[in-house]
């Protein structure tokens, strides 16, 4: 999903010519974004996949017949609404001057508060209530570096107008509560971040999958 972004260039930028950057990507499932993205030159040993089922790690490397000696990507499970996991946090004004963890020795995201430079979760937000959708936000804010055009991106289901949809899925109905480009960007420039600190930029299509349609939101936030 990553490489679709409208921001991957700014994402392969920042991996290629600021040294030290770091990439987590958050609902990572097996990697495969994680993966592209060292690929196309983002260093691995800065890249940090997260995920809520730990066996994903294990699983990631079977799939694509690694180890974590031939990819030293980091892999960090837990669940991303639990505060001991990620907690939230007010997003940096400044650069920060003490030592950066170790990435080998992380338990949990938290350390890494004010420090990530690319954040990418797609497919991610819509599972989650409005008010989740907004806590998350916020801990996410809390993860990102202050570091000028330090990005968080993604792409979720969205609505032109926004409100909860209902939909069938796999022979049942999943309610979900959908944001539309407009309350998208309110909620990161003005309540998640101080109004004028971020760049928010957002692209609501239309997918057509085999007749199925839906409305889908990719998604950029920008320091500025």
């Amino acid at each position: 999903m990553l490489i679709r972004l409208p921001a991957y260039e700014d994402v392969m930028k920042i991996g290629l010519t600021h040294k030290g950057a770091c990439l987590l990507d958050l609902g990572c499932c097996v990697g495969t974004d994680i993966r592209k993205a060292v690929a196309d030159g983002f260093p691995a040993e800065r890249t940090i996949g997260s995920d809520l089922h730990a066996e994903f790690g294990d699983l990631a490397h079977k799939l694509f017949r690694t180890t974590p000696e031939t990819f030293p990507g980091h892999f960090i499970p837990g669940d991303a609404l639990d505060p001991d996991m990620l907690s939230v946090v007010q997003p940096c004004e400044a650069v920060l001057d003490s030592p950066e963890p170790d990435l080998k020795t992380l338990a949990s995201l938290n350390p890494l508060h004010g420090r990530i430079n690319v954040i990418h979760a797609s497919n991610f937000f819509h599972l989650f209530s409005e008010s989740k959708q907004l806590h998350l936000a916020r801990a996410l804010a809390g993860l990102l570096s202050p570091v000028p055009g330090s990005i968080i991106c993604g792409g979720h289901w969205g609505l032109p107008e926004n409100g909860p949809m209902v939909e069938r899925l796999f022979g049942g109905t999943m309610e979900l509560f959908c944001h539309s480009p407009q309350t998208w960007t309110e909620m990161w420039d003005g309540v998640v971040f101080p109004k004028g600190w971020v760049r928010v930029d957002t692209l609501l299509i239309e997918v057509d999958m085999e007749g199925y349609k839906f409305w889908y939101l990719l998604w950029s936030v920008k320091r500025l």
